[in-house]
């Protein structure tokens, strides 16, 4: 009875959490900024309106719990591209990069979800979409854990203050991916019944959700624009950039002409000084001078 009771509550702090957070976004406006983000939050609170009168009809509740999940799980791969977006705005090549190399991740777990779904549709008592649906949940968790240790990690090198929103935003999805795939582990390998792993993960995601809420109420800070960690990440740019704009063939012209220019300048500076020459007679100083000038090389 007070497990029931201690799971209820929880549940109904979600949507207390996440009311809280929309509102915050939306006064400061960062519903603009983190547009997937603040889409998340929304459909979140959706689903727990939708959902939570029909916890008692399983029938119904399963439907809509899996179109939820599904979209939620979309909308966490957004989020995900919103953030490494946010966090490399300074490096514009390095930002293109990322949209491309996130487009391939995308098709690649869908490919992925798709074939575990029809390979595990014979040996598996679960149906081939709600397989699909939890194949791209994994590997939506894998990548949120991949982008919280780079923040953690190389912050430093890309300019994002811990206090950034974006960086709190990775943090809370970082924490509740860890948590989740910790769990599925321990639930497969028979560690954990259903019942503990449902109360573990609801707690886990309402730390999450306060996590999110200390970050959009405090302010965040201005994130690093010049220092020596971050003339690596400004060479990957201006190495990216050049690949991507080479010069033209002409440009090599006035390097070369420098080359020359330079040789020639130390050759004449390691000639040898030539011997002075014999005093001439007084009246023919002026001429002898002129024939010397005129026989040396013009420089």
């Amino acid at each position: 009875m007070s497990e029931n009771i201690l799971r209820n509550a929880l549940w109904l702090a979600h949507p207390l959490f996440l009311t809280g957070i929309g509102a915050v976004m939306f006064r400061r406006g960062l519903n603009k900024k983190f547009k997937f983000f603040f889409a998340y939050i929304v459909i979140q609170l959706l689903a727990f309106a939708i959902t939570y009168p029909y916890r008692n009809n399983h029938f119904a509740y399963f439907y809509l719990y899996w179109v939820s999940h599904a979209i939620d799980v979309v909308l966490g791969f957004g989020v995900i591209h919103e953030v490494f977006i946010d966090v490399f705005r300074p490096f514009h090549t390095l930002r293109d990069l990322g949209t491309v190399l996130f487009k391939w991740a995308g098709l690649v777990m869908l490919l992925v979800a798709g074939v575990v779904s029809v390979s595990n549709t014979a040996s598996s008592d679960v149906l081939p979409w709600m397989q699909a649906i939890m194949t791209t949940e994994r590997c939506v968790r894998l990548i949120q854990v991949g982008m919280v240790l780079f923040l953690l990690f190389f912050s430093q090198y890309v300019g994002v203050s811990k206090r950034q929103h974006s960086f709190g935003i990775a943090l809370g999805f970082g924490m509740i991916a860890t948590v989740e795939l910790i769990l599925i582990s321990s639930f497969a390998g028979d560690h954990l019944d259903e019942s503990t792993v449902s109360l573990i993960n609801m707690v886990a995601y309402n730390v999450t959700l306060l996590t999110w809420l200390g970050y959009t109420i405090s302010k965040s800070s201005v994130r690093e624009v010049a220092g020596a960690t971050l003339f690596k990440p400004q060479r990957w740019e201006q190495s990216l950039t050049d690949i991507h704009n080479p010069a033209p063939a002409d440009s090599l012209i006035p390097m070369f002409e420098g080359m020359v220019d330079r040789a020639l300048s130390r050759t004449q500076i390691s000639l040898p000084p030539e011997p002075p020459a014999a005093a001439p007679p007084a009246e023919k100083s002026s001429t002898v001078a002129t024939r010397t000038r005129t026989a040396l090389p013009v420089a």
